[in-house]
């Protein structure tokens, strides 16, 4: 008697653990709402960071996304998706005018910036075109694009030993038939091109098309993703290349995580653009997850965390980054972005 019981507790007990786990796993992922997007790839690490998805879990959701370029993600077939999370503001603009949607949500932004190194940043302030701001340091922008105008080269630097290469200076950004971030760098260059107002017709476009043609042509070949320059200068440093445009949150996100090299540096150009992540709800189940987005305190707090700017960045971030960041400007129209890149892209061979 006592053997049969002694076999007959041990199976209550596995019973238990089996229904528990499946309780816990299997039924609860069962109760899931799925919701299906595409964003940036500037965000793929905070989306697939386990805590993230953890904490959309604990509210009923399983977010699964794939990857696009903002100007491509503004002309995607986006049927069949619950919502699209450009890394612009334009782009979302005009998804919402094709589809007529009023509603959308920008849970955090991510100011442009330049990755460089230290040894670069100090020979750019010696020449006057960066400048010590606080505990940061900034990209004289205009001062910058009149040297490279005028055909100044790396090794025609004064005692610069930290990059003598035989090349016009230029700031690395990616192709602009497809990324966000180089139709950011192109906001920037054309505003001021444009006599420090931004880009509003044709006729402006028309004006200063070649001075900005030549600052993407001077770079050489350009990758598709933001992405692509990023990890080039993580993994191979200057053998890259000195300067990269980049988003803030790339930094500090990976500066975080303890993933930037010694002699990394991160430089604010001024003027700069902001990068306003947008959501454009397609559906019911879109709209809930751009909510929890930008109203949870713990999605918001582990977005601080991959660096991007929340309410919560300044407690999570410290003296990582400033608080406040150089002078920013707005972007174009979606449209005359469109005609402006359209262009540089046809140029660019």
């Amino acid at each position: 008697m006592s053997i049969v019981l002694a076999v007959a507790l041990l199976g209550g007990v596995a019973a238990a653990i089996y229904f528990g786990r499946q309780s816990d796993g299997e039924n609860s992922s069962q109760d899931l709402t799925e919701v299906r997007g595409v964003i940036g790839s500037e965000k793929r690490t905070l989306f697939e960071d386990p805590a993230f998805v953890g904490v959309l879990a604990k509210h009923g959701l399983k977010v699964t996304v794939d990857q696009a370029g903002s100007r491509r993600i503004a002309e995607l077939n986006l049927d069949n998706l619950d919502f699209a999370f450009p890394s612009s503001l334009p782009s979302a603009e005009k998804i919402q005018r094709t589809r007529n949607i009023q509603k959308s949500w920008s849970p955090f932004y991510s100011p442009m910036a330049i990755a460089t190194f230290t040894p670069v940043a100090d020979v750019l302030q010696a020449q006057g075109l960066v400048q010590a701001q606080g505990s940061y340091r900034v990209l004289d922008v205009p001062a910058f694009v009149a040297a490279a105008e005028r055909g100044l080269r790396w090794d025609a630097i004064p005692n610069n030993q930290a990059y003598p290469a035989g090349k016009v200076v230029s700031i690395t950004t990616t192709h602009p038939r497809d990324s966000n971030s180089a139709a950011m760098f192109a906001a920037v260059v054309s505003y001021l091109l444009n006599g420090r107002n931004v880009v509003r017709d044709q006729a402006q476009v028309n004006k200063v098309m070649e001075r900005v043609v030549a600052l993407f042509l001077s770079q050489g070949y350009l990758e598709t993703s933001s992405e692509g320059p990023w990890d080039s200068y993580l993994a191979t440093g200057l053998n890259f290349k000195p300067l990269v445009w980049v988003y803030e949150a790339q930094y500090v996100g990976r500066q975080l995580a303890g993933g930037v090299r010694p002699d990394a540096e991160l430089i604010y150009p001024s003027p700069t653009v902001l990068s306003k992540h947008t959501l454009v709800p397609l559906t019911d189940a879109g709209d809930r997850l751009g909510k929890l987005l930008t109203e949870d305190p713990e999605l918001q707090r582990l977005a601080a965390r991959h660096g991007f700017r929340t309410a919560q960045f300044a407690d999570v971030v410290g003296e990582k980054a400033p608080a406040t960041v150089p002078n920013s400007i707005d972007p174009p129209a979606f449209e005359i972005q469109e005609a402006m890149l359209d262009e540089i892209a046809r140029r660019y061979k």
